[in-house]
């Protein structure tokens, strides 16, 4: 996505000039962005103040942080689900079942479960 060339600060800046009586197309020519621009930074930050956009983009930051983890995470929990699955057949380190994973819970051939490694 193609990144803005005002921040978040002008462009509440810009919003406040319409809001105190010039014209939309006044404005518009003033900063040289288009009427479609205008809208679409009213529909965002209509009615934001200045220290509401930067507590929005904090919040913003910290949720794309959230999902990039929580992808990585998921990424590891299919890749451990793969390594099992072709393991399946292979017998584990401490020789007592067959399918655990290493430092796993595990039922020994006793019928007994618990932590082998």
């Amino acid at each position: 996505m193609k990144h803005s060339r005002f921040t978040d600060e002008q462009i509440i800046g810009i919003l406040k000039e319409r809001e105190n009586g010039l014209k939309t197309a006044d404005v518009c020519r003033k900063h040289g962005i288009s009427e479609a621009t205008f809208y679409k930074y009213k529909a965002k930050f209509g009615g934001m103040e200045v220290s509401d956009a930067r507590k929005l983009k904090a919040l913003e930051d910290e949720n794309a942080k959230l999902k990039k983890l929580l992808a990585e995470i998921m990424l590891d929990n299919a890749i451990l689900k793969d390594v099992a699955a072709k393991n399946g057949d292979a017998p584990c380190e401490a020789g007592c079942c067959g399918s655990c994973l290493r430092e796993a819970w595990c039922e020994r051939a006793s019928g007994v479960r618990g932590f082998v490694h």
